[in-house]
């Protein structure tokens, strides 16, 4: 639980005058409705949720900047939300405060053709912009399953399935409007495709969790729709075999589009939930992406690999509709395994190494598993040594809860031990804040340094990232 603090006293008094102001401003786009509050201060995780006092349903940067100089005024905290996606706590309103939400802001400003590159407001989804520009040619690949809002993707620095091909968030976003925490509005980039000018603020911004500002508007690189694509799936006799065909692919240079993993309770989960008769095995699932012959040339590349590491027969899905229902029945792999335990929560949990070390920290988290009374199946978008467990636990079991997390906090030091990260995309928000030190040392007071130089009052979204 987040302790309450005098600050947390004093911000509490200053509500009421806030949100009289707010409701002026706003009229009926302010809630203080306990439903509506408790909606959004709960993400997907199993952490506990934190209702703000009011929300606010932002429609424009200018109303955005409005309400944060309001709150300003008063000391209130200021929580972004996009579409409550989030997995470490990110949205909870742990000092309460109010919520701005950005659903509203879903406007695709500008495509940008012929510079592959689009502006869209930070309430539009990935999957809405995706459909927008379908006809352009060009598509936006970064997908970390749910349909994130583009603002909420940015400001968790999300990657997903595609990124071994096509990077995360931080590669691909070009630039940024945000709000800063006493109402002024920056714009941290132009469009150029690189800039050498002064101190690199849409960096700073992009993973910053709405801990410096509140991020309204992205302009993306976009991408061309590639003239072939196809998708396979790969059991394998042991899961060192799957990791190691990983590692050597990405060692041999194909430039393979997605490649993910899921071992044997992952499969069996998957199987039950979307109706699929995929042997229950440690499985690698595929896609590649160029001209025809270099999708195949890429295909019987990787599939020697496999080969050579205990790997079946690939079974292909080459139509859309065939790879669609392959990649959605990986999307709800999180829904599959809370199916395998009616009634559980899921402890959502993510680390990432350098390539050469996945097989040992897979291997060392699977042997942990195999130990112990908790059930936890893995998936991972294992080309760029990121992979994710999903502890399926009861909420009012306190064995249950400290087991998770002592598995959870052995994977995440194994993993810095191993100069990785103790979250690949997840994010920090309150649920990984105790791992900052070990992985981050000194580097850790300049963050707060940072945080306390652009948010001197703490107001925007406080008790996440890192503690003042």
């Amino acid at each position: 639980m987040i302790p309450t603090t005098a600050s947390t006293t004093l911000r509490r008094n200053a509500i009421e005058p806030a949100i009289a102001e707010l409701q002026a401003l706003l009229g009926d786009r302010l809630s203080t409705a306990k439903a509506v509050r408790e909606h959004h201060g709960t993400d997907v995780s199993y952490h506990t949720p934190y209702p703000p006092d009011a929300v606010a349903f932002a429609r424009s940067t200018d109303d955005v900047a409005a309400i944060v100089k309001i709150c300003a005024a008063h000391g209130v905290p200021v929580i972004p939300y996009g579409t409550g996606t989030s997995l470490e706590g990110h949205i909870g309103a742990v000092h309460g405060g109010v919520c701005i939400d950005l659903s509203q802001m879903n406007s695709v400003l500008r495509v940008n053709a012929e510079d592959m590159d689009v502006s869209v407001e930070a309430g539009v989804t990935r999957k809405q912009l995706n459909e927008h520009i379908r006809d352009t040619g060009l598509f936006f690949p970064i997908d970390p399953g749910a349909d994130a809002s583009l603002g909420g993707m940015a400001a968790t620095r999300a990657s997903g399935t595609n990124a071994v091909r096509y990077g995360t968030m931080r590669e691909n976003v070009l630039a940024l409007t945000v709000v800063m925490a006493d109402g002024r509005v920056i714009r941290t980039a132009r469009r150029a495709r690189k800039s050498a000018a002064g101190y690199d603020l849409t960096r700073m911004f992009v993973g910053s969790e709405g801990t410096l500002g509140v991020i309204t508007e992205v302009t993306l690189r976009l991408y061309g729709i590639p003239e072939a694509m196809s998708a396979a799936v790969c059991a394998f006799d042991t899961l060192d075999g799957a990791v190691n065909t990983v590692i050597q692919t990405i060692q041999s240079g194909i430039p393979v589009a997605r490649m993910e993993l899921l071992d044997d309770v992952q499969m069996d989960a998957v199987n039950r939930y979307s109706k699929l008769e995929y042997k229950v095995a440690p499985t690698l699932f595929f896609e590649f992406h160029g001209t025809e012959r270099g999708v195949a040339e890429q295909a019987e590349m990787v599939q020697a690999l496999a080969a050579e590491n205990g790997g079946g027969d690939f079974r292909w899905a080459t139509r859309p509709e065939e790879r669609s229902k392959l990649w959605q029945a990986r999307h709800d792999g999180y829904f599959a395994a809370l199916a395998l335990r009616p009634g559980c929560k899921g402890w959502a949990t993510d680390v990432c190494v350098p390539i050469s070390r996945l097989a040992e920290c897979i291997l060392e988290t699977k042997k942990d598993l195999n130990a112990s009374f908790v059930k936890a199946p893995i998936v991972g978008h294992v080309g760029d040594g990121n992979f994710h467990l999903s502890f399926l636990i009861d909420p009012n079991n306190p064995a249950e809860i400290e087991e998770a997390a002592r598995l959870n906090e052995r994977m995440v030091l194994r993993a810095i031990a191993m100069d990785g990260t103790c979250t690949g995309e997840h994010g920090v928000g309150w649920g990984k804040m105790n791992f900052l030190q070990a992985e981050h040392g000194e580097a850790l007071s300049v963050m707060r340094q940072l945080k306390q130089a652009l948010d001197p009052q703490g107001i925007m979204n406080p008790g996440k990232i890192v503690r003042i």
